[in-house]
C-alpha cells in the first residue's frame, strides 16, 4: 500500500515498483515506494544548504581574515565565537538558536518597544544561521591555511604596483587561494548537505523527516532509511563531480615552454 502525502507521485513509477515483491521481514518496494516523496523534499534540502553555505563561507572569509591580521576587538571575539562552535554539536547550536533568536528578538521588543511579529519568522532561517556559522568556523581555518599558502613574491609585486589592500585580496590573494582551498570546501559541502537531515529538530520537513514520516505510517522504518540513504548518496556523489569540475576548471597551467623544460624536451 502506498502512503503518499503529495499529490506529485510518478505514475510510471508506480507501475515500475508494484512489479517488486513485498517481502514481509524485508520489502524492497518500500525502500523504491518512498523515494517520490522523499525526492520531493529535495528542494528543502538544497535551499538550506546552498543559503547555508553562501552565507557561511562569507563569514569564513570574515573571520579568517581577522585571525591573519588580529584585528583589535575583532580578534579576540572571533577567537571565542570559533572556538564555541567547533567545541560544541551542531545539534545543540540549532537548538540554541531556535530558541535563542526568538528570546532576542523578544528582548528588543520589550526594550525598544517594537511589535515585532516573532511567530512569523520560517524555522528554516534558525536552521540556516545555524548551519552558516557552524560552516564558517570549521572553513575559517581552511581559508586561512589557503590565504597564508599564496607566493608572498606575488603579493609584494601586486603591492609594488600600487595596489591598495582590498585590491590585492581581490585580485591575487583570494584567487590563488580558492585553487587551494576548493578541494576541502567541496568536503565541507556535502557534510553540510547531509548535516540538514537535523534541520528536522527545528520543524522542518526535509528528506529526513520525510523518511520518518514515510516509516511512521507502515512501521518500515528501516526501509525508509535506507531509501533516505540513496538519496543522500546520490546528491554527495553529484557534488563530488562538481567539485573535480570545478577543481579541473580552475587549475593553472603551465606555459608550453615551461612545460617543455621540466621535461626536458626544450631544444
Amino acid at each position: 500500500m502506498r502512503y503518499f502525502l503529495f499529490a506529485s507521485h510518478w505514475p510510471w513509477f508506480d507501475k515500475l515498483t508494484s512489479a517488486i515483491p513485498e517481502g514481509k521481514l524485508f520489502s524492497w518496494r518500500a525502500v523504491f515506494d518512498a523515494l517520490p516523496d522523499i525526492i520531493h523534499r529535495l528542494p528543502v534540502t538544497i535551499g538550506l544548504t546552498v543559503v547555508a553555505a553562501i552565507i557561511g563561507l562569507l563569514l569564513a572569509l570574515l573571520f579568517a581574515i581577522v585571525k591573519i591580521n588580529k584585528v583589535k576587538i575583532l580578534y579576540p571575539i572571533q577567537a571565542v565565537f570559533v572556538s564555541f562552535l567547533r567545541g560544541t554539536p551542531i545539534l545543540v547550536q540549532l537548538m540554541l538558536t531556535y530558541y535563542g533568536i526568538p528570546l532576542l528578538l523578544k528582548y528588543i521588543n520589550i526594550t525598544y518597544g517594537l511589535n515585532w511579529n516573532i511567530n512569523a519568522v520560517p524555522a528554516s532561517v534558525f536552521a540556516i544561521i545555524a548551519f552558516a556559522f557552524n560552516e564558517a568556523a570549521y572553513t575559517s581555518e581552511t581559508i586561512r591555511a589557503a590565504i597564508q599558502s599564496v607566493n608572498n613574491g606575488e603579493i609584494e609585486a601586486a603591492r609594488s604596483l600600487g595596489m591598495t589592500s582590498q585590491q590585492v585580496y581581490k585580485r591575487v590573494i583570494i584567487p590563488n587561494a580558492a585553487v587551494v582551498a576548493t578541494p576541502t570546501l567541496i568536503n565541507g559541502l556535502i557534510g553540510m548537505t547531509k548535516g540538514t537531515s537535523l534541520a528536522f529538530n527545528a520543524g522542518i520537513v526535509e528528506m529526513f523527516a520525510q523518511a520518518q514520516i514515510l516509516g511512521g505510517a507502515d512501521y518500515r522504518y528501516f526501509e525508509r532509511y535506507i531509501s533516505v540513504a540513496i538519496v543522500y548518496w546520490v546528491i554527495s556523489i553529484f557534488i563530488e563531480q562538481m567539485g573535480r569540475f570545478i577543481e579541473k576548471s580552475m587549475e593553472i597551467k603551465q606555459p608550453e615552454t615551461v612545460r617543455k623544460i621540466e621535461l626536458g624536451d626544450l631544444r
